[in-house]
């Protein structure tokens, strides 16, 4: 990592907007260069993040570019293509993959513009359907695919996270748990191994006196939770931006965190590289370092499988031919 970072964000829409903002406020990147398809909505991007700094002088200068300013990045952010909107969600949750035939076309000429000038730089993907735009990224462009990283279930656990500590009365920063799987409709909760305070579930729901949690109700109240989001305010912006500049963050520190995220899975859990989801993995400066050969039960089996399935078939639907 130099010693002032650069940072590029692809896609300026509600999600790529927020990322470049929340970006800007840590003074971690010394340059923010923003790319988008309508120049119009790029320039003005970079006005507006321009304008800020004179509310508050600000170190990182933010510009309106193109692909070949990935040539000396030092991370790439992409949050391009269209997202869920309220009246395109019929009440299933599977709505994200309904983006899939336009968001693979836009993810092949995103990594089509960045492999152009880079083969070295991590590549933090948000857009939807996640999993499967990962899945094409780390498989399709000879990219090195520990460099390609999806914000997977790190918001999906931050919800499980409120939602066990809601329950137990306590602060989530104290409780350790992660859901799994595809970042839509089949994620589940990896309960088996999760902590309150230290302590098994279990322990904590006798110690705090909180009923014991149903896997299959919490995976839904969790799921479930990101469209009241999006029927409340007609979109989800803030912690999806937020988690990817913090993955972006624990890649060019090195810091060695340990996150949920979506990544080609080969060699872990009887996977081989047929499919991309989320699993924990520990993130440094290579990007995925090492995913963890965790242990599930009877449940999450299941539910894994079902998961890679759900990714597996929409991939195959948006395959080259």
């Amino acid at each position: 990592m130099s010693l002032a970072p650069h940072l590029v964000v692809i896609g300026i829409g509600h999600v790529g907007s927020d990322v470049v903002t929340n970006a800007a406020s840590l003074g971690f990147f010394s340059r923010i260069s923003v790319i988008d398809a309508d120049e119009h909505v790029r320039d003005g991007q970079a006005l507006d993040n321009h304008q800020a700094t004179g509310v508050l002088p600000a170190v990182t200068d933010v510009t309106a570019a193109d692909y070949s300013a990935c040539q000396d990045a030092d991370a790439i952010i992409v949050a391009a293509g269209p997202s869920i909107l309220p009246e395109d969600h019929s009440g299933g949750h599977d709505t994200r993959n309904q983006l899939a035939e336009v968001n693979a076309a836009v993810i092949r000429e995103v990594m089509a513009g960045v492999t152009a000038h880079t083969h070295d730089t991590p590549i933090v993907l948000i857009t939807n359907p996640l999993d499967v735009n990962v899945h094409i990224a780390a498989t399709e462009f000879d990219y090195p695919r520990n460099l390609i990283v999806g914000t997977g279930t790190s918001l999906d656990s931050a919800r499980l996270r409120r939602h066990i500590a809601d329950q137990a009365h306590v602060s989530p920063n104290s409780v350790q748990a992660f859901m799994l799987g595809e970042h839509g409709a089949t994620a589940f909760p990896y309960l088996s191994h999760a902590t309150i305070g230290g302590m098994t579930l279990a322990e904590a729901s006798a110690t705090l006196g909180f009923g014991p949690l149903d896997p299959n109700q919490v995976s839904e109240a969790v799921v479930q939770s990101a469209f009241d989001v999006l029927h409340g305010k007609g979109w989800t912006s803030s912690g999806i931006s937020r988690a990817a500049v913090s993955l972006a963050q624990a890649i060019l520190r090195d810091d060695h965190l340990i996150h949920p995220v979506s990544a080609l899975a080969d060699g872990v859990l009887g996977f081989h590289g047929e499919v991309s989801l989320s699993l924990p993995a520990i993130i440094g400066v290579d990007g995925v370092h090492q995913h963890l050969d965790i242990t599930l039960n009877d449940w999450e089996q299941e539910h894994l499988a079902a998961s890679a399935q759900a990714v597996t078939t929409i991939y195959e639907s948006v395959r080259p031919a």
